[in-house]
């Protein structure tokens, strides 16, 4: 193993080290794993607690590190912890920067779509955003533009501090952001349309963020992506797909980072399991947010196969209870997955979110750290586990064109 320093970091690898890195003896902090891997199947920036977790792509990412390595690399990372920065990415320094240097207050944020779902995600940033400095809209419906800009300029904080400015955005400067929230959605199904309706949405949500994944690769946007139109663990995928390929089509990874995306969907998933159950504190949440989630009542000891499947049912059939009544229900979506969990996000708090996991964006409770997100691990009960890879496998075969 070969040691360099390069500006504040220690680099450790076997090759991939920028020509001005020079050499050391011996592993500091904070110290960077570089470690070569498949761009369409691999995360590029990921933090680790032991050398075990490097590479792991899959649901084992999810379970305890067990270490077992030895020597002084192992135990170095065991004590400070380590990131791991995958050099098969042509920018993968860039996305370092751009992590490690991301502000914590006066952010600006992009939200693009003000329908149900977009103004009721608007309006909890509003009132919660403390860290947000600005909240620029967007919409083809100028007058919507127009009427939120007006309202919500007009509302008084609860507690006498500074609520971030609601701006109009022009088009040509929508990723002049820290933050680009997709909310816009074509195709809506009706009430009463039958099955899963958001998948019933993809292919219109996917040609239209087609536009936007090319804009963000082509201003090189250096901050965070969030998806939130469904099915958001699809188009998240689709997102860094799109913004990956150059005009030939061809995947040249020039476009925004693995984990410069996530989808958000499953908070509202994770409230609804609550409103379920609300006697139990040991709920867990994976998964897409629709068909394929996963509920479980608790992660390993205590674990129930018939009480968590049941769960999974309930949650999964609530929305359809919202819209059985005449409405579509969109207030919990945009408040739980969206305003509080991106908040979350941008406070170093646990959230739901759906991060890249083994060439799909997986959802599960996660940090975003300065080396991208750290996933929640834990104990995992055997059937749980099954349950989990199999819904990773649903959505590794999903045919993202």
């Amino acid at each position: 193993m070969v040691y360099k320093k390069f500006g504040p970091y220690c680099l450790a690898g076997e090759g991939g080290f920028p020509p001005e890195a020079t050499p050391v003896s011996a592993p500091f902090a904070p110290l960077l794993l570089l470690r070569p891997s498949d761009p369409l199947y691999s995360r590029c920036l990921y933090p680790v607690s032991c050398l075990e977790e490097v590479g792991q792509e899959s649901i084992e990412a999810l379970t305890p590190c067990e270490p077992g390595q030895n020597g002084p690399l192992a135990a170095f990372v065991q004590e400070h912890g380590a990131a791991v920065l995958n050099t098969a990415f042509p920018r993968c320094w860039e996305y370092l920067e751009q992590f490690t240097r991301r502000p914590a207050h006066g952010l600006r944020v992009t939200l693009v779509g003000l329908g149900d779902v977009g103004g009721t995600v608007l309006t909890g940033l509003k009132l919660l955003g403390k860290e947000l400095r600005e909240i620029r809209i967007y919409d083809p419906n100028e007058a919507a533009c127009r009427r939120y800009e007006m309202e919500l300029n007009q509302v008084l904080s609860p507690d006498g501090a500074p609520l971030p400015k609601v701006t109009v955005a022009e088009p040509q400067s929508l990723f002049d952001c820290d933050l680009f929230l997709f909310t816009a959605s074509r195709g809506v199904p009706p009430l009463g349309t039958k099955g899963d309706v958001r998948m019933l949405q993809y292919e219109a949500n996917r040609d239209m963020l087609r536009h936007y994944a090319r804009e963000a690769r082509r201003v090189r946007f250096p901050g965070l992506f969030c998806q939130i139109s469904d099915p958001v663990d699809h188009l998240a995928r689709f997102v860094f797909l799109e913004s990956n390929r150059n005009d030939a089509g061809e995947m040249d990874f020039q476009g925004l980072a693995p984990e410069q995306v996530q989808g958000f969907g499953l908070g509202v998933m994770a409230a609804r399991a609550r409103y379920a159950a609300p006697d139990t504190d040991t709920l867990r949440v994976y998964g897409p947010h629709g068909a394929g989630l996963v509920v479980a009542n608790a992660p390993d000891e205590g674990y129930d196969q018939e009480t968590s499947l049941a769960l999974t049912r309930a949650t999964r059939e609530m929305n359809l209870q919202v819209r059985a009544l005449g409405y579509k229900p969109y207030i919990a979506p945009g408040l739980s997955s969206a305003a509080v969990s991106i908040l979350r996000l941008v406070r170093g708090l646990p959230h739901y979110g759906a991060v890249p996991l083994g060439g799909v964006y997986f959802g599960c409770e996660n940090t975003m750290t300065p080396f991208g997100p750290k996933l929640l691990r834990e104990p995992l009960a055997p059937p749980l586990l099954a349950r989990l890879e199999q819904a990773w496998g649903e959505l590794r075969g999903f045919a993202y064109e």
